[in-house]
């Protein structure tokens, strides 16, 4: 168990290393490429849509083939995708590439929580996922010091070797020598739709996808209009992964403990304040700090969601590789709206819409998944008013 747990922490810190990557290269493509605001959203939105188009196909292959070849599959994507992004030149094969490397996300995320999530003791699970989010954080980290060494050393160099890790991983997969049974579980998505708590999962992680959307794509563009570097703006983003990955395990701990709900609301309740301080346009003293508590607000959101989607799968029979992949479909809903969204409002109004907005749909979501004896108390609250 604790290779496996290896294992899918290493295949979620790279994938998201290589995602992040391009949150301190954003203002050198959007300068070299002469993008607008909502042209730099589409190219970080672009990972996002081939993670929906994958998102799918990439459970099914988890529940009818395996985790295992479904890692294998996205794995061989991820390579692909990665020498192309080392030679890309134009928007157009920069944004291919980003496309491919979300789809091969896809499959590689829901093969190696469907694999972890199905191996993993029930008592334990939002711990395990915990950690794995953790490594997940982790590479958030690391990404923008690849996206800042890329600029110094060369993008080609840098991404052509990153390309490689997906044999290295490809054999550290196969030699793993836990295996998860392929059952006879539902993989047609109706029985877990048909469960609130599988839905508030989807839908947590869907917005904690969206906030780290609008945060990418404004926060570097705001420090880059202030005068601050690739190496500066990279930094500040390995700051607010380090705060994240910290909060983890903690996280996965408060769910096992009191519910994943609890920690889900707290971090919609924090995100609030949060939101509407970076819609002030602050100075780089004061917006900086406002980042990373960004970042440990709005990273909150995934572990209780995933916890939610794993457990729920687990108690209506929804094949574990079909629940992960309508996970890693509804976070690129997020993660594609977001900062597609954000630049493009962001481009007519200045930024101070989009994080108000942000502000607002936390306000609500925290308000809709109140404990339902709270809502019920309310409701006959009401009802005992009326005449």
């Amino acid at each position: 168990m604790r290779r496996l747990l290896l294992l899918v922490s290493v295949l979620v810190l790279v994938d998201t290393m290589l995602y992040a990557a391009l949150t301190p290269l954003l203002p050198h493509f959007a300068h070299q490429l002469h993008l607008s605001k909502a042209g730099a959203g589409v190219l970080l939105a672009s990972y996002a849509a081939g993670a929906l188009l994958g998102g799918l196909p990439g459970g099914r292959a988890a529940a009818l083939l395996g985790p295992r070849r479904a890692v294998l599959m996205g794995l061989t994507l991820m390579g692909l995708s990665g020498l192309a992004f080392a030679f890309a030149d134009s928007f157009g094969t920069l944004l291919a590439a980003r496309i491919v490397q979300g789809a091969g996300s896809a499959f590689t995320w829901a093969g190696a929580f469907a694999w972890l999530t199905s191996c993993a003791p029930a008592h334990s699970r939002g711990e395990m996922i915990g950690r794995a989010m953790g490594a997940a954080v982790l590479g958030e980290m690391v990404g923008p010091v690849i996206g800042v060494i890329s600029s110094a050393l060369g993008r080609s160099a840098v991404f052509s070797s990153l390309a490689a890790l997906s044999v290295v991983l490809g054999v550290l997969t196969a030699q793993i020598d836990v295996e998860s049974e392929l059952e006879a579980v539902d993989v047609t998505l109706r029985s877990g739709l048909r469960e609130p708590r599988f839905v508030k999962g989807l839908a947590l992680l869907a917005i904690g996808s969206t906030l780290f959307g609008v945060l990418a794509v404004l926060a570097p563009l705001h420090l880059a209009a202030a005068g601050w570097g690739t190496a500066a703006i990279g930094a500040v983003w390995l700051l607010g992964a380090a705060f994240e990955a910290s909060e983890s395990s903690f996280v996965g701990r408060l769910s096992d403990a009191r519910g994943a709900m609890t920690p889900a609301r707290l971090a919609l309740f924090a995100a609030v304040p949060v939101s509407l301080a970076l819609a002030t346009d602050a100075a780089p003293a004061i917006y900086v700090p406002l980042v990373v508590l960004a970042c440990m607000s709005y990273g909150a959101l995934f572990t209780p969601s995933f916890s939610l989607v794993a457990d729920s799968a687990e108690s209506t029979g929804l094949a574990q590789g079909m629940a992960f992949g309508l996970m890693n479909a509804a976070w690129a809903i997020g993660a594609m709206a977001g900062p597609a969204a954000a630049g493009a409002v962001a481009g007519v109004t200045g930024d101070f819409v989009p994080f108000i907005l942000a502000a607002a749909g936390c306000a609500f979501a925290f308000l809709l998944f109140r404990p339902r004896s709270t809502r019920a108390a309310s409701s006959a609250s009401i009802e005992a008013r009326v005449p």
